[in-house]
């Protein structure tokens, strides 16, 4: 009497020894290859090709010749060129300190120093005025910086403000809007530097507290040395931020009726060389000094600090 052995029906499902069938790991890397496809596409269509467009302009005339570095002289020689960067620079300067700062001291207290309850709530408070859109952040500034109507009339008015277009003195733009963009860009970065805090391995902090060290030398010489890239990392995104100056001048500008200057920042600069005296070749020659700008800050950022290196020491 002979045994009918069963055939064995093949499932599709793994093996033992972990492998996977084929067909499925093929429908995994073409739905990755579609996701990337459409960045990659955007990255194009409004970063790679208007850069380059950029470039083809600012190196040529309105007739498409090649000029060179005519452009770049030509917008440089211009009266309002100085005082733009001048003033881009100062901004600059107040909003990455006030930032790095800030935002890791409080990044800090929030770790150690409140129960995780209120610190969760806290986290969530610092990030709601980052959901404001640029204009209706500065709405809002101009609302509280508008001696009349502002719930805080009493504290300008103590400083020698007593209308809207003292508050819009010159001098003071630079230190309104770094408040606008504290007041909007802060939040998020809060949050990111309390996630990297808890990165640190509970053992190392007990480490320092059992050798003696204090608060103050754990967060000096332990927490924040663990923490520079992503400090780094904020100084270079907050520095590009910044050189993107326009929208919050330029409604300080309106609101004012002319007495902020429509060529504050060199991109508003660049707004009236393109769509007001129509010459898009200086326009782009200003943007490419930006982009310098912006390349070289980040390079040295980058190659002081080893942003990228791989080394977990």
């Amino acid at each position: 009497m002979t045994v009918l052995e069963t055939p064995r029906v093949s499932t599709g499902t793994p093996r033992r020894d972990g492998s996977t069938p084929s067909r499925p790991r093929g429908r995994r890397l073409n739905a990755g290859y579609f996701f990337v496809a459409g960045y990659t596409v955007l990255l194009l269509a409004f970063g790679v090709f208007p850069t380059a467009y950029s470039f083809y302009l600012a190196f040529t005339n309105e007739r498409g010749q090649f000029t060179g570095f005519n452009q770049f002289t030509k917008v440089a020689k211009d009266y309002r060129f100085l005082p733009a960067f001048e003033h881009m620079l100062l901004y600059l300067v107040l909003w990455l300190v006030v930032l790095v700062v800030l935002v890791v001291l409080v990044a800090v207290v929030l770790r150690g120093r409140i129960r995780p309850g209120t610190s969760a709530v806290l986290r969530f408070l610092y990030y709601i005025p980052g959901a404001l859109a640029g204009v209706a952040s500065v709405l809002v500034w101009l609302f509280m910086l508008d001696p009349d109507v502002s719930p805080v009339s009493w504290l300008l008015e103590a400083m020698g403000m007593h209308s809207f277009a003292a508050v819009l003195a010159p001098g003071h733009l630079p230190l309104i809007l770094m408040l606008i963009a504290f007041w909007t860009g802060a939040g998020g970065w809060m949050v990111v530097m309390y996630g990297a805090l808890n990165n640190i391995p509970d053992e190392v902090l007990e480490a320092a507290r059992m050798d003696g060290a204090g608060p103050w030398r754990t967060v000096w010489h332990i927490q924040i040395p663990m923490i520079r890239q992503w400090i780094v990392y904020m100084a270079i995104m907050a520095f590009a931020t910044g050189t993107q100056l326009f929208v919050e001048p330029q409604l300080l500008q309106t609101a004012s009726l002319g007495r902020v200057s429509p060529t504050w920042s060199p991109n508003q600069l660049a707004f009236v060389f393109a769509f007001q005296q129509g010459d898009f070749n200086g326009a782009a020659a200003i943007s490419v000094f930006l982009l310098s700008l912006g390349l070289v800050a980040a390079g040295l950022l980058v190659a002081r600090s080893n942003l990228f290196s791989l080394d977990d020491k």
